[in-house]
């Protein structure tokens, strides 16, 4: 059985947390930029998160700041996505994307230049 990229998904009450895990030696392009998106439900995939593997540093879109925290360990072969103090509003499907910099930053955005090959992971919080 095939495991999948992403994980760690799963439902929960408002103000709960989960920690969801992407597997990024299965992603077949280069991990300069790291990042995870969402898709909720009847809406548009959007940038949540994104790391440089070069250096660690970070980027979040508003909505996020402050509850969720990306991090990857230093082979790249994993990266995560700390999910606090979760509300209804980040229901939605998560997937991860390896990329490469655009113009030497990480994107925080739905580029071509990210690449995605998992099938996702449903996070559902009821308030």
């Amino acid at each position: 059985q095939v495991q999948p990229v992403e994980s760690g998904g799963g439902s929960v009450q408002s103000g709960g947390a989960l920690k969801l895990s992407c597997a990024a030696s299965r992603l077949p392009y280069r991990t300069e930029c790291m990042a995870w998106f969402r898709q909720p439900p009847g809406k548009e995939r959007e940038a949540v998160a994104v790391i440089d593997h070069s250096d660690g540093s970070t980027k979040y879109v508003d909505s996020v700041k402050g509850r969720f925290t990306i991090t990857r360990d230093s082979t790249a072969d994993w990266f995560y996505l700390q999910l606090n103090n979760l509300k209804p509003e980040d229901t939605a499907i998560y997937y991860c994307a390896t990329g490469w910099r655009v113009k030497n930053e990480c994107r925080l955005y739905y580029g071509p230049e990210y690449n995605f090959l998992g099938q996702g992971t449903q996070v559902t919080v009821s308030s």
